[in-house]
């Protein structure tokens, strides 16, 4: 079955342009001009990843980032002529994988689209085979909610575990604390940042990760945290 990539950019001759480059590697694609509609063409559809500008009309391409990543675990591609630090910062923030630069060349996105979804595709896979995360040093077996740290097992309250979860399950993905709040919490409002920041505290304490050298879980500065764990090679 082909994969199914939406394209969600104003500009009609870079969207085609995109379109026809994937079209030839054996992508099906969908293309909408107003983010507010590729939203909705995203919850329809439900495509394998989506290409998003962050200008658009309607609703912009951070919105649409963050709204996607609340639902699903799709590759999220940003492509923009926008090329602060801030923008790019922002994005992967709230959930994108990837940000691309206009001008860029079509057959690097083309590269791009096959790396993250080689990487989904390897994600799905092990997803289904089981539910035991392995990294070096640390093994959390998800159906029975035991985590084991260097070969001792290591005591948990359920939102640290949650969290540590949220983030393991997305290795190198930056989390706002807005979001983990949510996640974890299922609020919407968060009314004490503090909150998540004294969890993440006490479960990096309890995972012996210092603040200068992390060994699982790091510090995005301004942003969030993203887990960066090594993978077991055997996992």
């Amino acid at each position: 079955m082909n994969h199914h990539i939406l394209i969600i950019e104003d500009d009609q001759e870079i969207a085609e342009i995109i379109g026809d480059y994937l079209e030839r590697e054996g992508y099906h694609t969908s293309i909408q001009y107003d983010g507010l509609q590729g939203y909705e063409t995203f919850r329809i559809v439900k495509p394998d990843l989506l290409i998003v500008d962050l200008m658009l009309p309607s609703m912009d391409g951070f919105n649409i980032c963050q709204k996607v990543r609340e639902k699903s675990d799709v590759p999220i591609i940003v492509v923009s002529a926008r090329q602060s630090d801030i923008d790019k910062i922002h994005s992967l923030g709230l959930g994108a994988d990837d940000y691309v630069t206009k001008p860029f060349s079509p057959l690097e996105l083309v590269a791009r689209v096959k790396s993250h979804m080689r990487r989904y595709k390897r994600y799905q896979g092990k997803q289904l085979e089981k539910e035991l995360l392995l990294f070096d040093g640390l093994e959390i077996d998800v159906d029975s909610r035991k985590v084991i740290k260097d070969g001792e097992s290591i005591n948990l309250t359920a939102k640290e575990y949650d969290l540590l979860v949220l983030l393991a399950k997305h290795p190198e993905r930056v989390f706002s604390k807005e979001q983990l709040y949510q996640s974890v919490w299922k609020q919407d409002d968060l009314d004490d940042i503090r909150t998540v920041t004294v969890h993440i505290k006490n479960l990096r304490h309890k995972l012996g990760d210092g603040t200068r050298f992390p060994r699982f879980i790091d510090t995005v500065w301004g942003v969030g945290y993203k887990f960066i764990g090594q993978k077991h090679e055997d996992s």
